[in-house]
Formats: structure tokens, C-alpha cells, sequence
């Protein structure tokens, strides 16, 4: 990481456009970590979806450990679907909530064969422009913007779509690509709208890792590391934030006798 400074008298962010200040993001965020960003794993697009629902607001390795165990022990999504509800809430017990989520997978399952004339798959997804495959999945019980994003994008339909996470929305939201008020769902579509239109799906992909990742590593909710940040003469937050740490040191220093 790069080690940046700040002038008492540089507190001025450029105001660019957002779909400007996006493409600058970009640019600068894939030069960091290496764009373009190979994807995590390769799962069809009803086990991306099971993935996601158990995902929510748990860690990825619990998450993960959670899904594997889904699997081991019902290795048909039939079974899931069918099985005593506190079987599959015993299986997913690694990740938060599975006496939520269990129940809700299943209805997911349900819901899913009953419109598929009761196939359980998502392949047919394949051949829908992705507005209305990410519609179609969001009409399911629980299955919001994030999850439908990560289906399209995630899974081995590689659509062009942009996941938002906690990390990815306060990133945006101090570099002032959103409003602070915006919730995550609906910064879904303002933040890809602030896309190029022309950018294929790995360019999407990678535009949310980057991201995301930079709030994970540099960006962080508590103590944000403004001084290595690439972002920091486009980012309001990070100059306010160092500007107002510099106000409170000159504040406390005694005057000279």
C-alpha cells in the first residue's frame, strides 16, 4: 500500500461526476489489487443462490463450512427441500441464523420447483436478459438485490451484475458515489448505473472485489487506514477525517511561553 500525505491546506475533493469519480475509483482500485480478479468458485446457479441466503451477515468461512455441510448430508436439493426443517437447521449450524435460514431455504426450494414445473434448477436463468432473471429471483421469499446480484454475477452464469456488501456500500458512500442515508439495496442500482454500459461481466466482477476489498483491508469501519489510501485526494471522508484529527492535535498543544 502507498503512503500518502495530506497538506493542512488540501482539503478540496475534485467534484467530479459520479460516473467520473467511478471509473477513477476503478482505475486506481484494479492497479492496487491486480484486476483482472480471478472468481472465488464455480457453482451452478441454485447452489450460488443457497450460498447467498446462508451468507447473509455471516462470515464466508462459517458460511462456507455451513454450505459444505448442507451438501454432505443432503446431497440432492430434493432432500433439503423435504427433510425435517431441524435436520437442515442442524446442518447449516455453522452460519448465523440457521433457524431462520433453514426455513427459508426450503421455501426457496419449494417456490423454485413449483414454477419450474418441479425441476430444481436455475439453468433456465441462462438464456433470460438479466434484468428479468434478477427480477424473477427477487420475487422469491427473502432473495433481495444483493442475493440476486450474486447469483448472476457469482455463479457459472457470469452475468454482468454488481453485488453491494457492507464493505462495498461504506466504501462508496465516503468517496460520495452515494448518499450516506442511501440503504444497501437501493444503492445497488445506482452504483452499476455509474457504470459503463459497454464493460463485460469480468469488468463488473472485478469492480465489486476491488471494492469490496478495499473496504476490508484499507477502508475499514473502525479506524480506516486515510494515510495508505490510493482514494484519499478523491475521497471527502478520509481528507475531513485526517483534517479534523490534525484540528484536535493543534488544539491540545500549549502555546509557547
Amino acid at each position: 500500500m502507498h503512503q500518502h500525505s495530506l497538506s493542512l491546506f488540501d482539503t478540496d475533493v475534485p467534484n467530479d461526476p459520479p460516473e467520473a469519480k467511478a471509473l477513477e475509483v476503478h482505475r486506481r482500485l484494479c492497479k492496487e489489487y491486480d484486476c483482472p480478479i480471478r472468481y472465488f468458485h464455480v457453482l451452478d446457479p441454485l447452489a450460488e443462490l443457497v450460498s447467498a441466503l446462508l451468507s447473509h451477515r455471516t462470515r464466508n468461512r462459517d458460511s462456507g463450512l455451513a454450505f459444505r455441510t448442507l451438501r454432505e448430508r443432503f446431497p440432492e436439493w430434493g432432500q433439503v427441500r423435504d427433510a425435517p426443517v431441524g435436520e437442515v437447521e442442524e446442518a447449516i449450524s455453522a452460519c448465523t441464523w440457521p433457524e431462520q435460514k433453514a426455513p427459508r431455504i426450503q421455501a426457496v426450494l419449494r417456490e423454485v420447483g413449483e414454477r419450474n414445473n418441479g425441476t430444481l434448477s436455475l439453468e433456465f436463468l441462462r438464456d433470460w436478459p438479466v434484468v428479468e432473471a434478477r427480477a424473477w429471483l427477487e420475487s422469491l421469499p427473502g432473495v433481495g438485490p444483493k442475493t440476486s446480484a450474486a447469483v448472476i454475477s457469482f455463479s457459472n452464469l457470469r452475468g454482468r451484475a454488481l453485488p453491494v456488501d457492507s464493505h462495498h456500500h461504506r466504501v462508496a458512500a465516503r468517496l460520495g458515489l452515494i448518499p450516506d442515508s442511501l440503504p444497501v439495496g437501493p444503492s445497488h442500482r445506482v452504483l452499476e448505473s455509474q457504470l459503463p454500459g459497454e464493460w463485460d461481466a469480468q469488468m463488473v466482477y472485478d469492480n465489486h472485489q476491488i471494492i469490496m476489498r478495499h473496504g476490508k483491508d484499507v477502508c475499514t469501519w473502525r479506524d480506516p487506514k486515510c494515510r495508505q489510501c490510493v482514494l484519499l485526494d478523491i475521497c471527502p471522508h478520509g481528507q475531513e477525517r485526517l483534517a479534523g484529527k490534525r484540528s484536535a492535535k493543534h488544539e491540545g498543544e500549549q502555546p509557547a511561553r
